[in-house]
């Protein structure tokens, strides 16, 4: 590892990559393959927000909760599973998958690919020039002969309210990487950080109130997504309160509960208020304006993550805006970085749609799984999303039930699956499925999207029995009539 040097020392690489969290770790590794000298600058932790606050942490909080779920749904199992979670435990697995807050292990991993770690924040100083102000305020200057690539990601967003800043409120941070279960705990917002966090902590013993300004939950995904897994947090003890919004909040006293004031004129009273209502790019203090970028902006990229209106700064992961997914970053980087490569080596590029430097997928073929009880999994566009889109669809609906694997899998399953059919070329533009296990199945219905399979083909891939992926062959019957 390179701290920043005193004096201002120079430095040159052929790449600078600036925020070393998994996106960044993947532009580094693809560019350092094709044999490019490689710089990578963070300013926190090597392994970014992904490894220590979003991704493994809350997943490593969920997995106990479903486990249970799950087995209490199993004949013969369900009556050993019916106690509490060991808090304590779930902690510790959460803070053992989070590496206990040291990035020793994915410092060395970079490093092993022969990129150069320099710790401090990263500033751009004019065109293919990067400043490092280490911790000690000492400064090191790197210049890309190619490409600087900004992968610095996205922060959350807390409202202006009256109060707020006294309020101490959790961010998503605060959430995955809490030390107890609070005994009252509101959550603004009803996307996917609320309903997973809303499903942990109601399940390691705190009382769940969830406000959503909206509707319903999950309102990017199919309509009956948002309700199921509504359904299960209303089961399971949470409070959901739709069509409201927070005016202010107030805690007086540091360690005491916290008011939350409603625009109906009610207020609740907790001891935490999580804010799950949105993510903004982490660009403020970037530099932007010595290039003539506005600092604190999204930046506008083409398929190869190239900032428009430049031919050599890029922007991947979070701070394009074009898909807040750590598996789509990382998707990204890997275009970025062969198209890198492939610029500085002069060869020609593949631009076209699902070509080896476009990022084709960021248009339609996103998956996500959210990971509550039940589980929720989707790809592509939703029915409301193709329909804006001009496309002439089909929506194919099945219940998850009454498939023969889901009743193996737990008594009174629960789910349901849709896909989306382009009447037109009768491949499938999106697939949603809603249920327990079936995280697992997305990847399937990812190819099948991506891919571009005609329904005709997709009709002799054989859905194994008895498995919860027979609603392949469900969807496609009923599809056919």
């Amino acid at each position: 590892m390179t701290d920043a040097g005193k004096n201002s020392e120079r430095s040159a690489y052929d790449v600078v990559v600036i925020g070393a969290g998994p996106v960044g770790e993947n532009v580094a590794d693809r560019v350092r393959a094709a044999g490019l000298s490689t710089a990578v600058v963070e300013s926190e932790l090597v392994g970014g927000e992904c490894s220590y606050w979003a991704c493994m942490p809350s997943k490593a909080l969920l997995r106990p909760v479903v486990a249970r779920a799950d087995a209490r749904r199993v004949p013969g199992l369900s009556t050993a599973v019916q106690g509490p979670l060991d808090v304590e435990a779930v902690l510790a697995h959460r803070d053992e998958e989070a590496s206990h807050w040291k990035d020793d292990g994915q410092v060395a991993w970079l490093e092993s690919v022969g990129a150069d770690v320099y710790r401090g924040t990263g500033r751009l100083t004019g065109p293919r020039t990067v400043t490092v102000t280490a911790p000690d305020g000492t400064e090191h200057r790197l210049t890309a002969r190619h490409a600087v690539a900004v992968c610095t990601g996205s922060r959350a967003v807390v409202p202006s309210l009256s109060g707020v800043e006294e309020a101490r409120p959790w961010t998503s941070r605060e959430a995955t990487s809490a030390k107890e279960a609070p005994g009252r705990l509101v959550i603004v917002g009803g996307g996917v950080v609320g309903v997973e966090m809303a499903t942990v902590w109601q399940a390691l013993g705190s009382e769940v109130t969830l406000l959503i300004r909206g509707g319903g939950l999950l309102p990017k995904m199919e309509p009956f997504a948002g309700e199921l897994v509504a359904d299960a947090l209303k089961e399971a003890g949470a409070r959901i309160r739709t069509g409201v919004s927070v005016t202010a909040v107030h805690r007086p006293a540091p360690d005491g509960p916290v008011t939350v004031y409603l625009d109906d004129g009610d207020r609740i009273e907790a001891d935490e208020i999580l804010f799950a209502t949105g993510r903004a790019p982490r660009t403020d203090d970037l530099g932007l304006e010595t290039i003539g970028l506005e600092p604190g902006s999204w930046l506008t990229v083409d398929d190869s993550c190239r900032v428009e209106s430049t031919d050599w700064l890029y922007a991947v992961g979070d701070v394009n805006h074009r898909a807040l997914l750590t598996h789509q970053g990382k998707y990204q980087a890997r275009i970025a970085g062969a198209a890198i490569a492939a610029r500085t080596g002069k060869t020609p590029l593949e631009t076209a749609p699902w070509g080896a430097h476009a990022a084709t997928a960021d248009h339609g073929a996103v998956p996500q799984v959210v990971f509550t009880d039940p589980e929720a999994a989707s790809v592509g566009l939703t029915l409301a999303e193709a329909e804006r889109a001009g496309h002439r669809v089909r929506a194919v609906d099945h219940d998850l039930a009454a498939v023969a694997g889901s009743g193996l899998y737990a008594d009174g399953y629960r789910g349901r699956a849709r896909m989306i059919v382009d009447l037109d070329r009768e491949i499938l533009l999106g697939v949603t499925f809603v249920g327990p296990g079936i995280g697992e199945l997305l990847h399937s219905a990812t190819i099948a999207v991506a891919g571009e399979v005609p329904i005709a083909r997709l009709w002799h891939a054989v859905p194994a029995y008895p498995t919860i992926s027979e609603v392949w062959l469900r969807l496609l019957e009923t599809y056919r009539g």
